[in-house]
């Protein structure tokens, strides 16, 4: 049986730079389209020559269009987008780069406004807007504390909050935090490290210090929350896995009006001595379920740091396995 020719169309755009930025600008990345969907491409000047199945034409004519109508908007396409926007195209899924790409969170002048990189990220950022506690759980990388910090800094200007409290336990001091050099914020800080880091990438230096003195937003250690109870508070609980059943159930308690709590952790990276059981492993059974809190997890898929990462987590789950 003789093989049914290829159909063909072409896609053109406004120039080549704007054809350009849809594939990040390095036209390696086109492989990958052909790869994923089983078509030709060839890009001359600002327009591009797909050859290939009608069905997955129409794939990447879709990718094509959820590109484009995100890089309208705004976004700048990296490498990655490129990469989701064919995954979604091939799977007929519905939430793009596009989508993605509509939702944008702090950012002083002159940075970038953080914006949620998968599927999995903007569902996240959905369940903080409408819950009172959420979990982010999943590996390294997945952007579960980068983006609980850029949606309480986001409440925190527009007013609707009116303190961030970051909170983590010190599991590696143990009782000698008391002996460390420094105030509380200097014993506690090497521990709350991403913390810092997030606020540095999204406000400004004299912004971000600013807030820490004046108290609106608040580190602590764990163990400080005790007897607390807050009010028209973001509280974000990094590195929950090393949380004991009753540190835990103290966390989760201190919770006042108005306020929302964004708990992060991953299973698979508890620090406690062996015997103690993980607050957070508690936790993922008993509020299953319960209004007000809502469960998001992370994949691989989800990685965002470095791609060999993602291939770091992969090796090290198989060989565990």
């Amino acid at each position: 049986m003789s093989k049914s020719p290829l159909s063909e169309i072409k896609l053109e755009f406004d120039t080549p730079q704007f054809l350009h930025a849809l594939f990040a600008n390095d036209p390696k990345n086109l492989g990958y389209l052909e790869s994923v969907l089983g078509v030709k491409a060839v890009t001359r000047e600002g327009w591009l020559v797909l050859a290939g199945e009608p069905s997955a034409l129409e794939s990447a004519r879709a990718a094509f269009a959820d590109l484009e109508q995100a890089l309208r908007k705004g976004g700048r396409i990296d490498a990655r987008d490129f990469q989701l926007a064919v995954d979604v195209a091939a799977r007929s899924e519905k939430i793009g780069v596009n989508q993605l790409a509509e939702v944008k969170l702090v950012g002083s002048r002159g940075r970038k406004p953080v914006m949620p990189k998968t599927p999995s990220q903007l569902d996240y950022i959905r369940a903080i807007e409408s819950h009172d506690v959420v979990f982010g759980l999943g590996p390294a990388g997945t952007g579960k504390t980068y983006l609980a910090m850029a949606m309480a800094l986001t409440l925190l200007k527009r007013r609707v909050m009116q303190r961030i409290v970051l909170t983590r336990p010190a599991v590696e001091a143990g009782e000698a935090l008391g002996f460390l050099p420094g105030d509380l914020r200097e014993k506690v800080a090497p521990y709350l490290r991403p913390l810092y880091d997030a606020i540095h990438d999204m406000l400004d230096p004299d912004e971000g210090q600013r807030y820490l003195e004046e108290g609106t937003i608040e580190i602590a250690p764990l163990a400080f929350m005790r007897g607390r109870t807050l009010s028209r508070s973001f509280v974000i609980l990094d590195e929950a896995q090393n949380t004991t059943r009753e540190q835990m159930f103290m966390a989760l308690t201190r919770l006042g009006e108005d306020s929302k709590m964004v708990i992060t952790g991953d299973s698979s990276q508890v620090d406690l001595k062996p015997g103690v059981r993980s607050g957070l492993a508690e936790a993922e059974h008993a509020l299953q379920g319960v209004e007000g809190i809502a469960f998001q997890r992370f994949s691989q898929a989800d990685i965002i740091r470095h791609a060999v990462v993602g291939r770091i987590v992969e090796a090290y789950e198989r060989y565990r396995a």
